[in-house]
């Protein structure tokens, strides 16, 4: 299944479920009305950060959007054509209540994160290159093999500021 097509209709489905106007989805989320109907209609991949402030405002994990159903294979998630690719590693597991993705942050690309639901908490450990990372207003700098634990309800950002590809894995647990 095409991942453009297979978000579009995941987001027209959780909403149609809740009773949710666009109006009320575009309140809750904090994403315009007119660019939900944009993705609703297949018309418009979000970014990565639009995606999360989604998945936030309907309180479901950002692998919801981005992780076919079982038996399909997953596939990488790049709005910003090659800026960010996010694909999933082990997609939504209600029982461990987390999701894991391997991202690729191309050179000089920033990615700024919105809160995420309160109580997330957010493992990142760099695989190659160099990342770096701003937590409570702290941008730290983590090269392969070293991670950070923290809280995910926070604005948190990524920055690659190399000439190379920056490689990582984001463990995200959600609360119960």
């Amino acid at each position: 299944m095409e991942l453009a097509f297979y978000l579009a209709t995941t987001l027209k489905t959780l909403r149609q479920a809740r009773g949710w106007s666009l109006s009320k989805l575009a309140e809750q989320t904090g994403v315009s009305k007119a660019m939900l109907g944009q993705i609703e209609r297949n018309e418009s991949s979000p970014t990565v950060a639009t995606l999360w402030k989604i998945a936030t405002g309907l309180n479901v994990p950002f692998s919801t959007f981005i992780a076919p159903p079982q038996g399909e294979k997953p596939d990488a998630y790049d709005p910003d054509q090659q800026n960010m690719v996010i694909t999933p590693i082990f997609p939504w597991d209600e029982a461990l209540r987390f999701d894991c993705f391997s991202i690729s942050l191309a050179p000089g690309a920033v990615s700024e994160s919105t809160p995420h639901e309160k109580g997330v908490i957010e493992h990142v450990v760099t695989i190659a290159g160099i990342l770096d990372i701003c937590v409570d207003g702290q941008w730290q700098t983590l090269t392969a093999g070293m991670g950070i634990r923290f809280n995910g309800d926070k604005p948190h950002a990524y920055r690659n500021s190399t000439a190379s590809t920056v490689h990582f894995h984001s463990l995200i647990h959600y609360p119960k």
